[in-house]
């Protein structure tokens, strides 16, 4: 059995030399043309996710600033409804008529300032209040955790029911 690659310098040592070079040269150019493609992929998902979420970003702040100003009208209403009760209650008391008319100028001022505002300026403003107010802004959150907590307690406890106290079975009479 002959060798036809024992002279690395033969003819047909230099054709299979050749042969795999080429083969190389065609899987390297194969494999980046694939890199690129999957990069090129990648990033265009990446664009596509990212103006996806730009839009449904931007729908959700527009569907939240329209319920801002839904809240703001409900607000100056309920002020109203204040008003007409204030008028109602000045016979019988007229402190708590005032007080309660104040109230219902202050519903509406900060109803006012509600309406003119979109819901980045209020989150801004309400960012603003924590850093010049943190222990009033923990103060209302671990009060507002507690009133949830309660509330969270006795709703699960009257879905809980207790076993009867009375019999259930009829017991034979004679004894």
């Amino acid at each position: 059995m002959t060798n036809h690659f024992e002279d690395a310098g033969s003819p047909a040592w230099e054709e299979h030399t050749q042969r795999n070079k080429n083969m190389r040269e065609a899987a390297n150019e194969t494999f980046s043309k694939a890199s690129e493609t999957a990069r090129d992929a990648g990033e265009k998902a990446k664009r596509v996710a990212a103006e996806a979420a730009s839009t449904m970003s931007e729908h959700v702040m527009g569907l939240l600033n329209d319920q801002l100003g839904v809240g703001a009208h409900s607000a100056i209403n309920f002020a109203g409804s204040m008003r007409v009760a204030a008028d109602e209650l000045e016979q019988e008391n007229p402190m708590l008529a005032g007080l309660v008319r104040g109230f219902a100028q202050n519903v509406d001022q900060y109803a006012d300032q509600l309406e003119d505002k979109t819901v980045e300026q209020l989150l801004q403003s309400a960012s603003a209040f924590t850093r010049r107010q943190p222990a009033l802004t923990f103060g209302l959150a671990a009060l507002a955790g507690f009133f949830a907590f309660r509330m969270f307690k006795n709703t699960n406890a009257s879905s809980v029911s207790s076993p009867s106290i009375q019999p259930t079975h009829s017991h034979p009479q004679g004894n």
